[in-house]
């Protein structure tokens, strides 16, 4: 690209020779022909696309040229010439065609080797994965061990070797019990608070009751309703999963522990 501006500039300094020597009167006529010229393309042609070594003749004549003047021999406005200098500048700090911000992916060899280290190790954590990875040469973060661990679906060593929650939940769906609130607004923005129960094994879902002021008193009582409702079924439940809230008091629990239930509280969510 480069040396196709040179030519055409080159062509055109000697263009401009030869205009000096030529007379006044042949000149103008040459004028006037490159004028109506100019003036029939307009009229037949469509969006003329400039390539950039086309760009820089008018951008070198633009200074020599009254602005009176440009309507009736350019092609384009000045505004069109400073939008060639803004894109030319702006393709100089153009980084999107650099390297991504941030550290250089880690190697995948690197990420096998961790990955087999902590399965032929069960009671090995991250940071000792990343201690004998620095025996054996390798450089790496042991955040970066870290992720890669979480990237590959391995827990922390301690927990490496006990099911997982999902094989939990799997084998104990048939005695698994769950009980959450949900909330429905009426016409006149009023919040109801919906108490509902959903067995894990057969997706059964019970509803425990509909107030405006879900107290723990209020909670116990739904779930003695419930306990009357299964009858025999009730002693099935092996576990039940909750939430923290305040709701679910320390006798809410104890009607599912008296009949051997265990209660298994999700975790806190940490805000923002």
């Amino acid at each position: 690209m480069l040396l196709k501006i040179v030519y055409l500039l080159m062509r055109s300094v000697l263009g401009l020779a030869v205009l000096v020597l030529r007379g006044d009167r042949a000149k103008d006529a040459e004028l006037l022909v490159l004028r109506h010229e100019n003036a029939v393309l307009r009229r037949h042609a469509s969006r003329v696309r400039y390539e950039p070594a086309d760009r820089a003749w008018p951008a070198a004549l633009a200074r020599l040229m009254p602005r009176s003047r440009w309507a009736g021999v350019f092609l384009v406005t000045p505004a069109t010439l400073l939008a060639w200098q803004r894109k030319l500048a702006a393709k100089k700090y153009d980084t999107s065609k650099r390297r991504k911000p941030g550290r250089p992916p880690t190697f995948p060899s690197i990420g096998r080797l961790v990955v087999r280290l902590a399965k032929e190790n069960p009671l090995w954590g991250y940071r000792r994965i990343h201690g004998e990875l620095t025996r054996l040469g390798v450089t790496v973060a042991p955040s970066t061990v870290w992720e890669i661990l979480r990237a590959a679906g391995i827990d922390p060593a301690p927990r490496r070797s006990d099911p997982t929650w999902r094989q939990f939940l799997h084998a104990q769906a048939a005695g698994i019990l769950a009980v959450d609130f949900l909330h429905v607004d009426t016409v006149l923005l009023r919040r109801l608070y919906v108490l509902v129960f959903i067995e894990h094994g057969t997706r059964r879902m019970h509803l425990g009751g509909v107030t405006t002021n879900p107290t723990g008193q209020w909670t116990v009582q739904q779930a003695r309703n419930l306990a009357l409702s299964l009858d025999d079924r009730f002693e099935d439940i092996k576990f039940l999963i909750r939430d923290r809230g305040s709701n679910f008091t320390a006798s809410f629990d104890a009607v599912f522990q008296a009949t051997g239930a265990t209660i298994l509280r999700t975790a806190s969510r940490r805000r923002a």
